[in-house]
């Protein structure tokens, strides 16, 4: 597919599988045809035969090219494919936009520091588990890690310890680029609050803004609600991108965990039906 892409990326060579499309023709009406010299016509047709994309038919003193309809029709698929999955994924590229925009407008008002402290958000979501799975999620550091970044960040350390004075940690990066917030637990109420901070951290380890966080855990018929506050000091203005994306990362992370309580409270529950039926046989 690489070479056939390649072949077909020159304009010349793309002229050539147009007229070509048509008919087949020879080396000397492709050559009037493409304003192109006998010697440059050929050298084209050779890189579009080793392509795959033509054929050469000897005829006497004549050689006739005939277009391969086959390597187009792979061609055509995988750009299909290509085009269905972009569609599929045009969320993220709105996402990307908005957030694009919301840069913009918090730019604008970043005009000195301490811009945004006071600022606060909140989100909610009803997980179908109980609380103690929850409240494990949170707190055991491999569950933590399984979901508290959006994708394709990976997380490199993280920490939550349940206990006043505990570590609030989250570390992730992007490539070689590396994101750091440090902070610590206020409150731990197993398995109904916690409350921490956590400083995101510039490159050279100062304070970009801190987050003040106040998470409840409440029974449902359905399982758990989930209630996030969040509220913003201490505010840089070089913290533009980071309190722009608080509304979209943290949507995009609590529905990472939503999935993945949801993914695994399947699991399980497929288990029990298994050994259930296993128990009764």
């Amino acid at each position: 597919m690489d070479q056939i892409a390649s072949a077909l990326g020159e304009r010349a060579r793309w002229r050539i599988v147009e007229l070509l499309a048509e008919r087949p023709r020879t080396v000397g009406e492709l050559a009037e045809l493409t304003g192109l010299r006998q010697p440059q016509t050929t050298k084209h047709l050779q890189t579009l035969a080793r392509a795959g994309l033509v054929t050469v038919f000897p005829l006497g003193q004549r050689r006739v090219y005939a277009l391969e309809s086959a390597p187009l029709q792979s061609l055509e698929r995988r750009l299909r494919e290509l085009t269905e999955s972009t569609e599929a994924h045009h969320g993220e590229r709105d996402v990307i936009a908005r957030y694009r925009a919301t840069i913009d407008a918090e730019s604008a008002a970043a005009d000195r520091e301490r811009w945004a402290d006071g600022r606060t958000f909140s989100f909610e979501r009803v997980l179908a588990a109980p609380r103690d799975t929850i409240w494990r999620y949170w707190t055991d550091p491999d569950l933590l890690a399984s979901w508290w970044a959006p994708s394709p960040l990976t997380i490199t350390e993280c920490a939550l310890e349940p206990k006043p004075g505990g570590r609030a940690v989250l570390e992730y990066r992007e490539g070689e680029q590396r994101y750091r917030s440090e902070g610590r637990v206020h409150t731990a109420t197993e398995p109904e609050h916690l409350a921490f901070d956590l400083s995101v951290l510039d490159a050279a380890g100062a304070v970009s803004f801190t987050g003040h966080y106040d998470l409840a855990l409440a029974a449902v018929p359905d399982g758990t609600g989930l209630r996030l506050g969040l509220r913003i000091t201490e505010t840089t203005v070089e913290a533009v991108p980071y309190i722009a994306g608080i509304e979209t990362g943290w949507c995009q992370v609590l529905d990472r965990l939503t999935d993945t309580i949801g993914k695994t409270q399947h699991t399980t529950t497929s288990e029990l039906t298994t050994d259930k039926k296993e128990a009764q046989s």
